[in-house]
């Protein structure tokens, strides 16, 4: 099985190129929908910090790859899959052991336009201004989870990455590059 990783900062743009990757045919599994699926199970919310917890939890009583393996059970017998999220060098990591090909992306967007595209996104777990007399606030919850992230070890993952997508034009541009990007390899 050949998967294809994408990894990057909150509002880089995963969930764009995943989208992409779904037009295309490619099955999609979303490293975030396993953490979701945990909190629901245990009766949380899924706001940021519910969902930050039941990640630490997760990774502290199963492993740093404890997410990375969920999703592989879940990937089935699929030729290619695109996976969302990947959070750590240990994710990447279980990927390349247990896969027959593992490519990471690293998708890069500016900070000011990742704040934008988060504030219009709307997911629940997204961290958000409460009120537009907070609007200062959003700054700060997306550093709080960058850091809780980065502290699962993200940015050693985004070092490693295999190619860098950056995602600093405009949406269809962005979208063009996904495409070329899956296309080729499609071909390999």
């Amino acid at each position: 099985m050949k998967i294809i990783g994408f990894v990057g900062l909150p509002g880089s743009g995963k969930s764009v190129a995943s989208d992409v990757a779904r037009e295309m045919g490619f099955p999609v599994l979303v490293m975030g929908d396993i953490i979701r699926r945990e909190a629901a199970a245990r009766g949380l919310d899924p706001s940021d910090e519910n969902l930050g917890r039941v990640g630490n939890m997760l990774r502290a009583s199963e492993g740093p790859d404890a997410v990375a393996r969920r999703t592989l059970e879940r990937a089935g017998k699929e030729k290619m899959v695109i996976v969302d999220g990947l959070r750590s060098k240990a994710e990447a990591d279980f990927f390349s052991a247990n896969c027959g090909e593992f490519h990471l992306i690293n998708i890069a967007a500016p900070a000011n336009s990742r704040i934008r595209w988060l504030e219009s996104r709307g997911r629940p777990d997204d961290p958000r201004a409460p009120s537009a007399s907070s609007a200062g606030q959003m700054p700060a919850a997306l550093e709080k989870r960058e850091g809780r992230e980065m502290g699962w070890g993200m940015s050693e993952a985004m070092k490693e990455a295999d190619l860098v997508l950056r995602n600093d034009g405009d949406l269809e541009e962005f979208r063009n590059a996904v495409r070329m990007m899956l296309k080729g390899f499609q071909r390999e």
